[in-house]
């Protein structure tokens, strides 16, 4: 089992930025990938960004050079810096980890990017 807490979501204006957080329940050194979806009104939800084991990331088009997303293994946390945020940016965000032939997901934390 691997539960998961996101933090660092709120409003922000156009431009700003945010950091947020996942902290996951066991040792990050037994998951294979950590990824971060979203999810806005209406739409499908879409992996944003993933990071394995070895370090190794990607992301999705729309937020290359703008997200990073980075793992504290020392606290079992990851990370999605998010900077030059846009009003299409706002979304609940999710952390995913895939364990043991599974996913498992967070509760989610809002980003509302105003124009």
């Amino acid at each position: 089992q691997v539960q998961l807490v996101e933090s660092g979501g709120g409003l922000v204006q156009a431009g700003g930025s945010l950091r947020l957080a996942c902290a996951v329940s066991r040792s990050i050194f037994s998951i294979n990938v950590l990824r971060w979806y979203r999810q806005a009104p209406g739409k499908q939800r879409e992996s944003v960004a993933s990071i394995t084991s070895d370090g190794s990331t990607d992301y999705v088009d729309s937020v290359k050079g703008r997200f990073t997303i980075s793992r504290d293994n020392a606290v079992n946390t990851v990370y999605l810096q998010m900077n030059s945020l846009a009003p299409e940016d706002t979304a609940v965000y999710y952390c995913a980890a895939d364990f043991s032939l599974r996913r498992y997901w967070g509760q989610g934390t809002q980003v509302t990017v105003s124009s």
